[in-house]
C-alpha cells in the first residue's frame, strides 16, 4: 500500500502516522495560562533537537472542538513551559491529565499532582516526574489550522538524584527511568525494558 496523504481525510493520515512512528516519547507539559491556571497535559509528538542551543521540538495538535488546546495557547502568550518525562509509576496520573478538562480547570488538582518550583520559568516542574526540562519559546510555527510546532530551548534539566550514576561526569543511569512511550492504537503504551546494542561502526576500522 501507498498512499498520498493529500488524498485522504486528514484523520486517515492521522492513523497512519502514529501507528507507524514508535515508539514515541512523552512530553508531560506544565504551563501556565493567563489567570494564573496550571496546566498539565501529556504529548507524544515531541524529542530532542540538538544541543547546541540544547533544543526540543513539541507539535501541538488542536481540539476538536475548542481549537488550540490549553498548552498551545499558554506557550505561545506567555513563551515558557517545562516538559516532564513519564516514568511507569506514574503512568496513570499522566493518563488523567489527558482529559478535556474546562480551560479553568487545573489538571494538577484533578491528577492529585506535587507542584515543585521551577528555577527559571514560571510553570513548575511535576514533582513525580523523574526528569524535567525548563524551557522557554525559541520559535514556533502554525503548520496548520489549530496546530503548531514548537521549538523549545531548554535552560535547565532536573534528574532525580537517585537516577544518576556519576553527578561529576553526567552519567544518567537511564534503565532506571522506567520511562514509557506512545506506540499505536488508543490508549497503547511500550516500556523501555527489552534492549540491544549495536555500537556505531568506525571507517577506519573497516578499511
Amino acid at each position: 500500500m501507498q498512499v498520498d496523504l493529500a488524498d485522504i481525510d486528514p484523520m486517515a493520515g492521522y492513523k497512519l502516522l502514529t501507528a507507524t512512528v514508535t515508539p514515541r516519547p512523552i512530553a508531560w507539559v506544565t504551563s501556565l495560562g493567563a489567570d494564573g491556571t496550571l496546566n498539565a497535559a501529556p504529548f507524544s509528538f515531541f524529542n530532542v533537537m540538538g544541543h547546541t542551543p540544547p533544543t526540543i521540538a513539541l507539535g501541538l495538535q488542536a481540539d476538536p472542538v475548542k481549537g488550540f488546546k490549553d498548552t498551545a495557547v499558554n506557550i505561545l502568550e506567555r513563551g515558557e513551559f517545562v516538559v516532564n518525562l513519564v516514568s511507569e509509576s506514574v503512568a496513570e496520573k499522566m493518563n488523567l491529565t489527558s482529559i478535556d478538562a474546562p480551560r479553568d480547570v487545573s489538571e494538577f488538582e484533578a491528577a492529585g499532582l506535587t507542584a515543585l518550583p521551577s528555577r527559571h520559568v514560571g510553570p513548575p516542574h511535576i514533582a513525580d516526574s523523574p526528569v524535567a526540562f525548563e524551557c522557554v519559546n525559541l520559535s514556533s510555527v502554525v503548520t496548520g489550522p489549530n496546530q503548531t510546532v514548537v521549538i523549545g530551548r531548554v535552560l535547565s534539566i532536573r534528574i532525580d538524584d537517585e537516577h544518576m550514576l556519576d553527578v561529576e561526569r553526567f552519567h544518567v543511569d537511564t534503565p532506571s527511568l522506567e520511562l514509557i512511550a506512545r506506540m499505536h492504537g488508543r490508549g497503547w503504551y511500550a516500556r523501555s525494558t527489552d534492549l540491544f546494542q549495536i555500537m556505531r561502526p568506525k571507517w577506519d576500522d573497516k578499511k
